[in-house]
């Protein structure tokens, strides 16, 4: 009976019972359960509204403790370094995975068919972005409005510039390092209050989903769909297994121990909404805060490996279906477009679908149209995605820290568990 008691106490057990509720509404009260968007996106309003702060507090206090600017650069070069292999390989496994399954053969759908009314807005939406643009896009137009925006990248960027001055400052700057310490435990503890509104959110987002869409997207596209959630679990098996293996950690107890934060991530098909948990969950398991504060936030626009999966898998998909040809070289070009354009899907939902719709623009080969056929099941291939991109986070963090040697391994062994790593052991600072 006690355990009972202390199952049903559980976040991530009410969050099953939230998304439960929501396919049953979804399904018998179609027109009910599309109106409940508005809980599932007040819950994502209500994280947005407090990932600047978490992540501003949590990198000034990390990087004006650590008092060592080398070595946050060094950070900062590892983590980047890894992101960018996870990557390259996440949209290297897609192109093999669609290539063999081939979900979009046979289709032969007639682009001037399809009503492509529902996807204008995205594709409004997809202008090239080049180089440039990304980086100035980076640097807000003042301190105050890297807060007021949805990009992880702003906030990160003001943070490093303000924890740099307070370094620098010295002795003058303890107060305000001291005030800014403060103020981080209480915007976690907001953070844990707002979470416990999670079933709430996930009841709306998933009634919204299945009332609006329905069973008959899941039947019309379910090769895509069935491929595609193939790949992202292979993705995770082989290749976060080999990644978690080589750094001595249990992956499916790194799972468990996030699971809270999947199933969020599950209900409301957006990973930012679990970005400051997921940062508190990895300071808990002993990975130093200066390096949390750093890797997850970057990696939240550096490290999407389940969006790569996603981009890659749903543009040669369309490719396949309209029969359209992409040889090997074409393939190729668009895995170097796709390095660029996935770094702008920064955890919000929806931003996978916009930077699709982008990347067939830059690339040429495929019509920007042809997204409408994908729209209806967006939402469905971002149960995948979202918690490949999670993962990945947690992963990231811990992987880093152990290299750089700023992680507590009784701490993480307690939690994830501990084995002899096939890298050199960190010790714990």
């Amino acid at each position: 009976m006690g355990e009972a008691v202390r199952v049903l106490g559980k976040l991530w057990f009410q969050v099953l019972v939230g998304m439960v509720l929501g396919i049953v509404v979804g399904h018998f009260w179609p027109d009910a359960g599309a109106t409940m968007k508005l809980l599932g996106d007040a819950f994502i309003a209500l994280i947005r509204m407090l990932i600047g702060p978490v992540i501003f507090c949590t990198v000034v206090h990390g990087i004006a403790g650590m008092n060592d600017m080398r070595r946050v650069g060094r950070v900062a070069f590892k983590a980047i370094l890894y992101f960018e292999v996870v990557t390259t390989f996440a949209l290297a496994f897609a192109l093999i995975g669609v290539n063999l399954w081939r979900p979009g053969a046979g289709m032969n759908v007639d682009l001037a068919a399809l009503d492509t009314k529902a996807v204008e807005g995205f594709v409004a939406q997809s202008h090239k972005q080049t180089v440039q643009d990304y980086l100035l896009h980076i640097i807000p137009n003042t301190f105050t409005s890297a807060f007021t925006t949805p990009e992880v990248l702003p906030v990160l960027f003001v943070s490093v510039l303000f924890a740099f001055a307070l370094v620098m400052a010295g002795e003058r700057g303890k107060p305000a390092l001291e005030l800014i310490e403060g103020a981080s435990q209480v915007f976690f503890r907001i953070v844990g209050l707002v979470m416990w509104a999670a079933p709430i959110g996930a009841f709306g987002a998933i009634a919204f989903v299945v009332g609006r869409f329905g069973w008959g997207s899941l039947v019309q596209l379910g090769s895509l769909i069935a491929e595609f959630y193939v790949v992202c679990l292979l993705f995770t098996v082989v290749v976060f297994g080999l990644i978690a293996r080589a750094v001595g950690v249990s992956l499916w107890r790194l799972i468990v121990y996030i699971r809270d934060e999947l199933l969020v991530t599950a209900a409301t098909t957006s990973s930012e909404t679990v970005l400051p948990a997921l940062m508190g969950k990895m300071r808990d398991v002993g990975c130093e805060e200066s390096v949390v504060g750093l890797v997850v936030p970057t990696g939240y626009s550096f490290n999407l490996d389940g969006t790569c999966l996603y981009l890659a898998s749903a543009a040669v998909f369309l490719a396949q279906a309209t029969n359209t040809p992409l040889d090997l070289g074409q393939q190729l070009g668009l895995m170097a477009v796709l390095l660029l354009t996935s770094k702008g899907a920064a955890g919000v939902a929806g931003a996978a679908f916009v930077v699709l719709a982008a990347t067939l623009g830059s690339v040429g080969h495929v019509p920007v149209a042809a997204v409408a056929l994908v729209l209806g099941i967006h939402r469905l291939m971002a149960e995948a995605l979202t918690f490949v991109n999670v993962v990945g986070n947690a992963l990231a963090a811990i992987v880093v820290s152990r290299w750089e040697g700023a992680v507590d391994l009784d701490v993480l062994k307690a939690k994830v568990g501990l084995r002899s790593a096939l890298s050199p052991s960190a010790q714990p600072r």
